[in-house]
Order: C-alpha cells, then structure tokens, then sequence
C-alpha cells in the first residue's frame, strides 16, 4: 500500500533544518508540528483557499518530456490518462469509460468517456493515440510500454495489442492524453481540472470552470499561484518565507534541501529502484553462493537514512514495499545479515580477493552511496576497487562489462515489470543478466500476479540482481494547506472519479 510519511520533528530541528531518520514510512493520516496554534485544515467552502506552488520555468512543462520535480507535480491538475493509480496500485477509470480485452489479455480496447480539453475540445481517440505513441519515445513513459506492439484507432475506440499477456494494461496507462496537435508543443493543454496560465503577471493553475466531470479534489481555490524556483535556495526561501503552500523535491537529488518550519512531510512514490547488479564474467560473481549471499552484505536502512534523508524504502526483492506484490515475509530471508555474507566469502577462500565495482560519477547520490556498499562488501572480507564514470562512460563500461560489479537505477512501471533485465537484447540486460528461464517468469508474472513469488524467489537465489532501495519524491506541505492529499504513484494530487475498474470493465454473457 502506498503510504504516507510523516517527519518527526523536533525543536532543534526546527531552527536548524531536519532529517527523515526518525520518520517513518509506515503512516497512513498526517500529523501536525510545530507551532501549536498554526492554522488547522480549512473545510472546503468555508473560505477561498489561496495556494502556491513551485514550478522552474528554465524547464520543461510538456509531460512527455519533462523530468523535472517539481513541474511534474503540477501534471496530475492539469492532465489526465485512460486511468490513474491509487495508492493501492489499484487503476480507477478516468478518460476510459469502458474497456474490453480479449481472453489470451493480448488485445485490449478502451472507449472514451465524454470528455473536453481545457479549450473546449472533445478528447478523442486520435489524441489519446497520439499521446500514448509520444509517451513510447518519452524516457520518462517508454520503459513501461515496452511489450506494446501496436497503438490504433478503430473507430471512436482506442486498440492496443500487446507482444505478450498483460492483465495489469490499465496500471500502465494513466499517462497524460494531450491534443493529438500539441504532443510536442511546450504547454499542451490537458482535460484535467485546472489549466496553466502564463502571462505577464506571472504563472498560475486555473480551476477549469466548466470542467467535464465531477470529483473531490485535494485542493478546491480557483486560482493556484505558480512561484517561480529554479534553485534549492530560491526554492527553500519561497517556502520558508514567501508562503509557498507545498513543495515536492527529490531526496535522491544532490539539489534536495530540507525545510524549517511547520509542516507535514508526506512521500510520494516515483518507481525508482536501486540496484547492484553482478557480472556472470566476474571471477568472484561467477560462484552463485557468492552471488546469492550479496543480499545480505547490504545494510539498506542505513543507506536509506544516510543517503536519501530516510525516505526511500529498503527492498530485498524487485517489487516496491508498497506493492500489493512485495511478499514481506519472502523479502525477510534476503535481507541484511553480514555474517552470513561473511561466511559465504570464507567458504570460498575469497578473502582479499579484489571486486571493481562501477559506479556513475555524474549522479552524486548514487555515487556516495556506492561507496558505502563497497565498504559493506570490505567488511564481509573482499577488496574493492572503484571505477568511477561519466553518464557516458558509466554505459560505454556497461555494454563491455568492464566490471565485477555495477549500482544500478532504474525506474520500474507500476506492474513491477522486469522483464527488461533477463530478456535478449533488452533496455536493462547488462553483466549478463540475460537468462529465458526468468525472462519467462517474468512475462508469467504480467499474465497472472500471483506468478510474482516464484518470481522473485528464483531471481534472489540466482543472485545476479540485488534491489538495494525503492525511492520516493518529498512533498512538503505548509500544516493545515491541504487535508484531503493523497499522494499516489507519480499523482501527488491524485483524486478519484467514484469508479473502479469492475465499473468499467466490458465481459461477454
């Protein structure tokens, strides 16, 4: 289930900045601190309810190609998909208002809803064509669609055909629909409930007053002043003293800064897992008891508390914690337990034995924590050499596997799909990891979740890949701001139309 985290504070903390480590992710309603007699959530109705919010304009404000933060938390306003994602990584109808798929889950049709951009147009099934097929050449979309064979429109109806079984398609698709005309445009307009607006007086979010649909929203004023923050500084200053409601940063960012203040704190998912990949040619990786033990040299809540201010989610399996497919129990057996790599290094007469393992020196984060695993596998009794590349250079060594070892991100779509990293010639096959067994289970998985335990069970004990962590975007509320958030999967303000995907659903008598 996704959750929400909520700081802890305390009053040191408030006059020098905080840390999540006393957090905890486990917290489902917020909590207030602070300033006791600080404004307390105002019931819609009552008053207007002036927000702002953080947006860069020295970057990208199109949902396909922006892989900004913070302008990125403003899409679930202004766009709307086929679907979106609760926090139960449950798909609710949106733009879809029907849908069918045929037995062998291959083929897939979805009927559209009534629905209007916010220039009055109709949303048709050429726009939602049109976007799904920008969203495959997106780097922040493409990863997800990659067992998609075809796109189509068939009369008012959008088809998809997939290369293999999928029962999850509609988790995939709360991508933003634009106007088929504006995919590649710098503001393309949305249907959701409100509308960027830039002007000489400045940005903002307009509440969309003849919206085409009805629902709750986190957030209810009309006009939603957008401040401008294009460094950490500028951002920390907006929210510290120019009232800025809310603002949503990267944890994994060298950019991230902490806030002082009354505040809540809630995480927002974003599908990014951490990861150590081990290289079948390696000398030392080759023995599959080493492999399979590496698991346990991995202290992942101190990396997590050390790194990424606590609020990433340590994982000893490929699926988010939050997921409805993360078996605790099962993540239980691969978890820290350094004796145990210890005794595996022994066992094999590895001690002092040297490992190199490649780390991007271009991302900060990753970098430092890097070093910190390979002073966990020092302790477990190996050596360890460091290669440290440019972006360029960290996949030029990839695809030659220059390497004993490689720490790995990558951002897994919201079925936990990881068929890319065992197929042939797939996105995330490096180090060898191509194996058809696990490909298979993979592709298994997508057909039926309940394949997911076999799954991962199989892909700990070959060893070859080791989640590290599964990370999430800050959301920094001013206390009181916004009482009906609910931040979901890449949704900060996610809402809900009231329908299911049962509503929806299209079955033959």
């Amino acid at each position: 289930m996704k959750q929400i985290f909520i700081l802890v504070l305390c009053a040191a903390m408030l006059l020098c900045g905080c840390s999540a480590q006393n957090g905890s992710l486990d917290s489902t309603t917020p909590t207030y601190f602070g300033d006791t007699n600080a404004v307390k959530p105002t019931v819609p109705g009552q008053e207007a309810q002036a927000l702002s919010l953080i947006y860069d304009p020295t970057e990208q404000l199109n949902p396909f190609k922006s892989e900004n933060t913070a302008n990125r938390a403003l899409f679930s306003l202004i766009y709307q998909g086929l679907f979106s994602v609760n926090r139960e990584y449950e798909a609710e109808p949106v733009l879809c208002e029907s849908y069918s798929a045929t037995a062998d889950l291959k083929t897939y049709t979805f009927y559209l809803a009534d629905a209007l951009f916010s220039d009055g147009s109709r949303v048709t099934a050429n726009d939602v064509v049109a976007s799904l097929n920008e969203a495959q050449e997106s780097r922040w979309y493409g990863g997800r669609l990659q067992q998609v064979k075809s796109i189509t429109v068939s009369g008012e109806a959008v088809v998809i055909e997939m290369k293999t079984p999928m029962a999850e398609l509609p988790l995939l698709l709360d991508i933003p629909v634009v106007k088929a005309s504006e995919v590649n445009v710098a503001r393309p307009v949305g249907s959701g409930p409100y509308r960027l607006e830039l002007n000489e007086e400045g940005a903002s979010l307009r509440r969309q007053a003849a919206w085409w649909c009805e629902a709750k929203l986190p957030v209810y004023g009309d006009t939603i002043a957008l401040v401008k923050g294009e460094s950490p500084a500028q951002i920390r200053d907006a929210f510290e003293f120019e009232g800025v409601s809310m603002v949503v940063a990267d944890p994994s960012s060298d950019r991230y800064v902490d806030f002082r203040g009354d505040y809540e704190l809630w995480n927002a998912e974003n599908g990014r897992m951490l990861y150590l990949v081990c290289n079948e040619k390696s000398k030392i990786f080759s023995d599959p008891a080493i492999r399979r033990a590496l698991t346990h040299a991995i202290d992942r809540e101190t990396l997590s508390e050390q790194f990424y201010h606590g609020l990433a989610r340590p994982a000893s399996l490929p699926a988010s914690p939050a997921s409805p497919w993360y078996n605790s129990s099962l993540a239980q057996r691969f978890g820290y337990a350094p004796e145990l790599f210890a005794e595996a290094v022994t066992a094999a007469q590895l001690e002092d034995n040297t490992v190199t393992l490649l780390l991007n020196g271009d991302d900060v984060i990753r970098h430092r924590a890097g070093l910190a695993i390979a002073d966990m596998l020092r302790a477990g009794g190996l050596k360890v050499t460091i290669v440290k590349s440019s972006a360029e250079d960290f996949e030029e060594n990839l695809r030659y596997s220059e390497y004993d070892l490689y720490l790995g991100q990558t951002k897994l779509s919201a079925n936990m799909d990881i068929s890319a990293f065992f197929g042939t010639n797939t996105s995330l096959n490096y180090g060898g990891l191509a194996d058809p067994v696990l490909h298979e289970m993979s592709l298994a998985a997508m057909t039926n979740a309940g394949n997911f335990y076999k799954l991962h069970e199989a892909v700990m004990e070959e060893g070859q890949l080791c989640p590290i962590l599964f990370l999430n975007d800050a959301a920094f509320v001013r206390r009181g701001m916004l009482p009906d958030l609910s931040p979901s999967r890449d949704a900060v303000f996610h809402y809900s139309l009231g329908r299911t995907l049962e509503d929806a659903l299209i079955t033959e008598e």
